[in-house]
């Protein structure tokens, strides 16, 4: 008899990426340092991953630093990648690189989103896509999937 030892968040989501990118558990187990078999018992919810396994895992999937936090949280672990936010100091360069980027699609519209569609940034372009629409929905913080 055997019985669940893991969240079983951490399985599902495993699985969910996996599937996503479309990688069998084999190649996953090989990219990963691990066996075929352990990452079938991981998906199965029937053993616990270590906080580095999860890591390996989360890499040979190459999931954002945003989604390998998830899947840690998922396994029972604190986050390792810290979040900043774009107006720190520390971050000064990457800003007046998105700037550039983001100048040099003129004259067509360009974002910075963050996930769940928040705007972080837009070249003057963007004016062309909120022409006519309603007031409320360009309200700070500006939802762009609900914009669209």
């Amino acid at each position: 008899m055997t019985t669940a030892i893991a969240a079983p968040g951490f399985a599902r989501e495993l699985k969910h990426w996996r599937t996503l990118r479309r990688v069998s558990q084999l190649d996953l187990a090989i990219r990963a340092d691990t066996t075929q078999r352990h990452l079938s018992f991981l998906e199965q919810g029937r053993s616990r991953p270590g906080r580095t396994m999860v890591v390996r895992l989360a890499e040979s999937l190459e999931l954002s630093l945003r989604e390998r936090n998830s899947l840690l949280l998922a396994a029972g672990y604190a986050p390792a990648f810290p979040e900043s936010n774009l107006d720190t100091p520390e971050l000064g360069p990457v800003r007046e690189a998105l700037k550039t980027i983001l100048d040099g699609h003129q004259p067509y519209p360009a974002l910075v989103v963050r996930p769940r569609g928040i705007l972080l940034a837009a070249n003057a372009a963007f004016e062309v896509l909120t022409e006519g629409a309603a007031p409320e929905l360009l309200e700070p913080p500006i939802n762009v999937l609900r914009l669209a």
